[in-house]
């Protein structure tokens, strides 16, 4: 522990960037059309919905927009030589005596921002061009609306990504949440969907109270919200008197749990396989390249931040890793493809957030950036099975995909997807998830190592459950049945639809992309004191640069200090008596090597042992609970139910017969009812009766008789009970005033 407190108070002391001015770009305008495009997208498709089209011009419009602001962030990033504002509009304003509250509608430019919308942008263009035929079976209907929330999503998305402040990035955060509850109910007439979008909408509530509460307590002590800013009170620290406070410790922790909340890791994880129950593009726009990245996204921006508290990054870590092994186990024993990838991509988030951790931002940017494209190419896969075969995903009910006319593309594109999140040796996965392998043994901390082992073994896991499903579903003899969107039709009469041009040349595009995604590790960067490739230098220029690797023996001044300061501060750590860097390309290989092999012998070349394993371990009462747990997904849902959902249920009824029968019933419609029965009462003497009337004012001379009568009385003994409280109060006085 003494160690860790030694790296983070010397990590607390480096400027939080590199030392490269932040200028205001007002030449560089037209970069502003990089957002404004998927708006124009959504403000058309719109009146496509409006004037009925009956047909793909939504798509047609959404996938030019898209294209065009991914061509304008490849102008972008050509163009690109330093960290730049560029001011759009002025959005919010507050100015008083002593302070102000700033906040425009404004993009900050750095090579952070544009690694990120590079993929964001690039592969939502081709799952826009993916949806154009996913999607054709809803022209006319709701394609227009579809298409309409994939603008929405891609908007937030560049808002958060490329705000200069905290704000915009609140923006954005909310955007991307109200379009995956647009987009994973799109079928709103199947209870499922709706289930499944409001269960990511009010998980992801939690995480984002966390953030506004963490950009409130970041404006009170820093005095601002906008990133430059924030950077230069850090490197001054010039703070606020709050400094040294409870609110700077909380700052790093609502910022985690927003975090956790978006990139879907423990407790809050439980959204992400449901959200299985939107569209196919869908999944891949959220779980690959969009939304899921966005916290580690957050956390990779306010890096600094997590350095004002010694607990936050070693936390994050272990809360990544945890969840890379719990997702990899739940995995292994599911039978629905599209969820086996969904629980991977928990894991694999997992293994980011480990990397943040163990302070490599560079590692966990860089299995961002790969994982974005050989995840999106299996969820893409997965779908053209489930579109080609009648929305059937069990794997026990597809075999021999690659045998069948039209599918090689499916099938061995899904291969190279299968192989890359393997970590396959020289996929870029394999390189991606080695550079945070290694530093689990590198950086000295609580329970680090023994995390590196346990993500080794997830390793193992991952291997194991991606090849079970490319073995069960592409491999071996050719078998099928449909699944239950046959629409009337005869099961035995059905044959599967390969898909046409469209998903064809998607799948082939990225998955290309998925293999090219390793060059970055080898191309040379312009910094010579740093190594790692190109994405090492992107992540480099970002406050997140502590986490880059330097190179071994480099000079290095206070200007210039990253991760070559852990290692001369803690050592270089080793693995099995070896370099971590070296060893972990041979033991990540072997480690995933053996994975592959058990999946081969289990799931293709004796698919009877797997079911007879199964069957062997639920005979014994010993081991019953370990396939029953994880096909159940260990209760974790169960548990939310029987502690959070049913006792807020419960207390949701108890408040509602309460309303109902104490607030209403007894104070609002009780009093109410008191001058209803009074009126009842004295309705009989209003009946239109001259005797009823002559009665009424019988009794009203008589009454006032007798009060007149009793007036005297009633007035003296008033007035008797007024004279007795006065004595009484004077005697109180007297009493009070005695020594």
């Amino acid at each position: 522990m003494i160690e860790m407190i030694s790296i983070f108070s010397s990590l607390l002391a480096m400027p939080a960037v590199p030392p490269a001015e932040v200028l205001s770009a007002s030449d560089l305008s037209w970069a502003g059309f990089i957002v404004w495009m998927p708006l124009l997208s959504l403000v058309l498709c719109g009146l496509c919905a409006a004037f009925k089209v009956q047909s793909k011009a939504p798509a047609i419009i959404t996938i030019v927009c898209l294209g065009t602001s991914f061509l304008l962030t490849l102008l972008l990033w050509n163009s690109y030589t330093q960290p730049e504002t560029i001011h759009l509009f002025d959005w919010l304003q507050v100015h008083w005596d002593d302070g102000s509250f700033v906040a425009n509608f404004a993009l900050y430019v750095d090579s952070l921002t544009l690694l990120w919308m590079l993929f964001v942008t690039g592969l939502g263009t081709m799952i826009a061009v993916y949806a154009s035929e996913y999607m054709e079976h809803d022209v006319g209907k709701g394609y227009a609306r579809f298409f309409a929330g994939i603008s929405v999503f891609l908007f937030a998305m560049t808002c958060l990504v490329m705000g200069d402040n905290l704000l915009m990035l609140y923006l954005g955060w909310e955007g991307v949440g109200f379009a995956s509850y647009w987009l994973i109910g799109y079928f709103y007439q199947k209870p499922s969907a709706v289930a499944a979008a409001k269960k990511a909408f009010i998980v992801n509530r939690i995480g984002d109270v966390g953030l506004a509460l963490a950009i409130y307590f970041i404006w009170s002590t820093f005095g601002t919200v906008q990133y430059d800013e924030i950077t230069t009170v850090l490197r001054s620290e010039s703070y606020d008197a709050s400094f040294g406070g409870w609110t700077v410790h909380a700052i790093p922790y609502l910022l985690m749990l927003a975090a956790f909340g978006k990139s879907a890791q423990l407790p809050l994880y439980v959204w992400l396989p449901d959200a299985m129950e939107g569209p196919t593009p869908v999944s891949a726009l959220i779980h690959a390249a969009t939304m899921v990245t966005a916290g580690v996204y957050l956390i990779i921006r306010t890096y600094p931040l997590f350095m004002l508290d010694e607990y936050a990054l070693p936390t994050v870590a272990w809360v990544g890793g945890l969840t890379a092994f719990l997702a990899a186990t739940i995995g292994m024993a599911q039978y629905d493809i599209k969820r086996i990838m969904a629980y991977s991509t928990i894991s694999q988030l997992g293994y980011m957030f480990l990397g943040l951790g163990v302070i490599t931002s560079y590692g966990a940017a860089y299995h961002v950036f790969t994982h974005a494209f050989f995840k999106a190419v299996l969820f893409l896969t997965c779908g053209a099975i489930m579109h080609g075969f009648a929305g059937q995903l069990d794997l026990r009910r597809i075999s021999g995909l690659r045998k069948m006319k039209g599918w090689k593309i499916v099938s061995y594109t899904m291969l190279i997807g299968c192989l890359c999140l393997a970590g396959f040796p020289f996929t870029s996965g394999y390189f991606s998830k080695d550079a945070i392998l290694a530093e689990a043994f590198v950086t000295q901390g609580p329970g680090f190592k023994f995390l590196g082992w346990l993500a080794i073994f997830t390793a193992g896991l991952t291997a194991y459950y991606t090849f079970r499903v490319w073995f069960r579903v592409c491999a071996g003899p050719v078998h099928f049945e449909p699944g239950d969107e046959l629409h009337g039709d005869d099961p035995k009469s059905f044959r599967p639809h390969a898909p046409r041009f469209a998903i064809n040349f998607v799948l082939i595009t990225i998955s290309l992309g998925a293999l090219l995604a390793a060059l970055p590790y080898f191309v040379p960067n312009e910094t010579e004191t740093i190594q790692g490739g190109w994405v090492a230098e992107m992540v480099y220029d970002s406050p997140a640069y502590a986490g880059v690797p330097q190179v071994a023996h480099a000079a290095i001044d206070s200007h210039d200090v990253g991760h070559g300061t852990i290692e001369q501060t803690v050592g270089h750590g080793d693995i099995l008596g070896m370099d971590p860097h070296k060893a972990m390309y041979y033991i990540s290989a072997i480690v995933g090597f053996i994975g592959i092999a058990i999946a081969l012998f289990f799931h293709l070349l004796n698919r009877g042992a797997a079911d007879k394993l199964r069957s062997k371990l639920l005979s014994s009462r010993l081991t019953r609970w370990l396939p029953t747990a994880m096909e159940n997904k260990w209760y974790v849902d169960e548990v939310y139910i029987a502690l959070i959902r049913s006792p807020l249920w419960i207390l949701g009824k108890f408040f509602s017969l309460f309303d109902k029968y104490i607030i209403d019933g007894a104070f609002v419609n009780g009093i109410a009812a008191l001058p209803r029965a009074g009126a009842r009462w004295f309705s009989p003497l209003h009946n239109g009766a001259v005797q009823s009337y002559a009665i009424s004012m019988i009794g009203g001379a008589v009454l006032i008789a007798l009060l007149m009568l009793y007036m005297p009385e009633i007035v003296s003994y008033l007035q008797s009970l007024s004279s007795q409280q006065t004595e009484v109060e004077q005697a109180m006085l007297l009493m009070g005033g005695m020594p």
